[in-house]
C-alpha cells in the first residue's frame, strides 16, 4: 500500500516534480486540477467530484477539483488550491503540496497541470452547488491496479477517439480525469504504460 511517507519521498526530487509558475503567455489557457490524497481506513483515497449537469464544459462528468488559471494565480498550485477551496471547501492551508505532474492536454483545448497534495482526514465540506453535484472518494488502490482501466473507442463520422475509463461504484470516470489518474498511477506505482 502506498503511504503518505512514500509519496513524500517520491515527490522529493525537485527536478522531476517541482512546482512551476505560470508562464505569462500560457496563463490564460492554463488550468490546474488537484489530486488530493486523503487518508482513509483502507489507505489513501483520491477526492473526486461529479460536475453539475448544466455546466457548459464537461457537464455531469467526474472530475478532480480544479479549473482555469486566473490572473492573480502565481502557478498551477495556486490555481488548484484556490479551485478546490471554492468547489468543495478544502482549505488550502490544510494541504501538504507535494509537487506537480506533467501537463495534460485535453481534447477540448485545455492544458491542465495536475498538482498532488496530501489532504487532512476530515474537513468541513462546502460544495459549490453551481459547479459540483457530488464529492466522493476513490481508493488509490483502484488506480494502482492496471486491470481497473478500460480502453474505449468512439467514432463520430471520420473522427475516431480512444480514451481510458475507470468504472467505480456505479460511476464512470473517463476522459481527462481518467488520463490524469493513469499518468499519476504510472508515475507513483511504476506501472507499465496503459
Amino acid at each position: 500500500m502506498l503511504s503518505p511517507d512514500a509519496l513524500r519521498q517520491h515527490f522529493s526530487d525537485p527536478a522531476r516534480h517541482a512546482l512551476q509558475p505560470w508562464p505569462g503567455a500560457a496563463r490564460a489557457a492554463g488550468a490546474a486540477v488537484l489530486i488530493a490524497l486523503q487518508p482513509g481506513p483502507a489507505g489513501l483515497q483520491i477526492l473526486l467530484t461529479r460536475r453539475t449537469e448544466h455546466l457548459y464544459h464537461h457537464p455531469g462528468q467526474i472530475s478532480l477539483p480544479g479549473g482555469r488559471a486566473e490572473e492573480h494565480d502565481a502557478g498551477p498550485a495556486d490555481t488548484a488550491l484556490r479551485e478546490a477551496e471554492e468547489e468543495i471547501g478544502l482549505p488550502a492551508a490544510a494541504l501538504e503540496v507535494l509537487g506537480q505532474l506533467p501537463e495534460f492536454d485535453t481534447s477540448t483545448g485545455f492544458r491542465v497541470t495536475p498538482v498532488v497534495a496530501l489532504a487532512p482526514a476530515a474537513f468541513e465540506v462546502r460544495l459549490d452547488s453551481f459547479e459540483v453535484a457530488e464529492l466522493f472518494s476513490l481508493p488509490l488502490s483502484v488506480i494502482l491496479t492496471p486491470a481497473n482501466f478500460q480502453r474505449h473507442r468512439v467514432e463520430r463520422g471520420e473522427l475516431v477517439r480512444h480514451f481510458l475509463a475507470v468504472p467505480y461504484g456505479g460511476r464512470f470516470i473517463w476522459g481527462a480525469t481518467a488520463g490524469i489518474l493513469a499518468s499519476f498511477a504510472q508515475i507513483v506505482g511504476k506501472q507499465e504504460t496503459l
